[in-house]
């Protein structure tokens, strides 16, 4: 059973960086685990996903180009670093993961979820 914990979220003004961290227990070599975003009243939304083993990193396009997901040289934990921030940006965030090493960008197909961080953007 893969057990996820999210922190870091907090309030960031528009143009600032931010860094996610999930710490993970429970996975495998193969295990994949995303970030997930979800807006007041809107369903939740992909943002970034990877391998804990072998990379496959994706990318919502949304944050391409200003969003890296990674984990550090050592410890459990997966994290999600965000620039260019905007209030838009703004959500609980989610760290999610499925065991099939699959990369997949809807929810209904991650079967483990922590219990979110909010993110909020504006001046």
């Amino acid at each position: 059973q893969v057990q996820l914990v999210e922190s870091g979220g907090r309030w960031v003004q528009p143009g600032g960086s931010l860094r996610l961290s999930c710490a993970v227990s429970g996975h495998t070599f193969s295990t994949y685990l995303a970030w997930f975003r979800q807006h007041s009243g809107k369903e939740r939304e992909f943002v970034a996903g990877m391998r804990w083993i072998g990379d496959n990193r994706k990318y919502a396009d949304s944050v391409l180009g200003r969003s890296t997901i990674g984990r550090p040289h050592e410890g459990d934990a997966v994290w999600l670093q965000m620039d260019s921030l905007q209030p838009e940006d703004t959500a609980v965030y989610y760290c999610a993961a499925k065991r099939d090493g699959v990369p997949a960008s809807v929810s209904s197909a991650y079967s483990y979820w922590g219990q979110g961080t909010q993110v909020t953007v504006s001046s």
